[in-house]
C-alpha cells in the first residue's frame, strides 16, 4: 500500500513538471510568434504612423509578447517550487496560474515602460529598422551600464532570490489566491531587479533580432540555473564592460586615411 501511494505521488510530481514545462514551451512559442508578427507589421510601409495609438498598441504587444516568451521560461524553477508547496492543498492548480499571472504582470509593466522609453527617445536615440541603436557610442555606453549593473548589490540580492526560489517561497508563503498573486508579484520584482538592464540590451543588438532575443534568454536562464559559486553575473559584467569600451574606442578613433 505504501509503495502504491509513493508511486502515485512520484507520478503526480512528474506529470506536474511535464505540464508546467509544456505550458511554458507553448507560451514561449506563441510569444515569439506574436513578437515577430507585430514587429514585421510595424516595419511595413502601411504600418500605423509613429506614436499614434495603433502604433503604440502594436509596439506594446510586441514588447509584452517578447518579455513573456523570454522571461516565463526562466521562471520555471520558481513555478515548479511553488507547485510543489501549493499542491499540498486541493487548489494548487488555480494558485499556480495566479502566481504565474502575478509574475507576468511585472514584466507587462516593464513592457509598457519600454514602449514609453522608445516613444520618448526617438530623436535622442534613433533606431535602425530592426530597432537597434544607430549610435555606436550610445550602444557602447549601454553595454558598459549593463556590465556595471552586474556588480551592484541590488543585482546580487535579486539574483540570489531567483537562484533559490524554494527558499524565497518558504519564507514568504501566503495561502489563498491573493497570496499566490502577491508571491508572484514579489518574485517578478526580484526577477525584474535582476534582469531589467540586460533586457535593455535588446536596443543594442536589435529588438527584432531573433538571435539576440534567444541569446539573452539563454544567458538569463544560465545565470538563474547555474550555481552561485560560478559567478556568471560577474564574468558577464566584466565582458560587457570590456565590450562596451571597445565599441566606444572604435567609434571615437579616427578612421585610417
Amino acid at each position: 500500500m505504501i509503495e502504491t501511494v509513493a508511486a502515485a505521488i512520484l507520478w503526480t510530481a512528474r506529470r506536474d513538471r511535464l505540464v508546467v514545462a509544456a505550458a511554458l514551451a507553448l507560451t514561449a512559442a506563441l510569444g515569439l510568434w506574436a513578437t515577430l508578427w507585430t514587429g514585421d507589421w510595424l516595419m511595413q510601409p502601411a504600418a500605423p504612423a509613429f506614436a499614434t495609438a495603433p502604433h503604440a498598441l502594436l509596439l506594446f504587444v510586441m514588447w509584452w509578447s517578447m518579455m513573456l516568451a523570454m522571461m516565463l521560461p526562466t521562471a520555471a524553477p520558481a513555478l515548479l517550487s511553488f507547485n510543489a508547496i501549493a499542491c499540498k492543498t486541493a487548489e494548487c492548480a488555480t494558485w499556480l496560474w495566479l502566481f504565474a499571472a502575478g509574475y507576468a504582470a511585472i514584466w507587462s509593466a516593464f513592457s509598457l515602460a519600454a514602449v514609453i522609453l522608445q516613444l520618448l527617445t526617438r530623436d535622442l536615440a534613433p533606431l535602425t529598422g530592426m530597432m537597434a541603436l544607430t549610435s555606436r557610442v550610445l550602444g557602447g555606453l549601454l553595454l558598459i551600464a549593463a556590465g556595471a549593473y552586474q556588480f551592484t548589490p541590488l543585482k546580487n540580492a535579486c539574483l540570489r532570490q531567483c537562484q533559490n526560489p524554494f527558499f524565497f517561497l518558504a519564507r514568504r508563503w501566503r495561502n489563498g489566491a491573493a497570496g499566490a498573486i502577491r508571491m508572484g508579484l514579489a518574485h517578478g520584482l526580484h526577477c525584474l531587479g535582476c534582469c531589467w538592464v540586460l533586457m535593455l540590451l535588446l536596443f543594442y543588438g536589435g529588438v527584432m533580432e531573433l538571435t539576440w532575443i534567444l541569446g539573452l534568454t539563454l544567458y538569463v536562464m544560465a545565470e538563474k540555473f547555474a550555481p552561485a559559486r560560478w559567478k556568471l553575473d560577474r564574468i558577464a559584467g566584466a565582458v560587457l564592460m570590456l565590450w562596451g569600451s571597445r565599441v566606444i574606442w572604435r567609434a571615437l578613433m579616427p578612421s585610417p586615411v
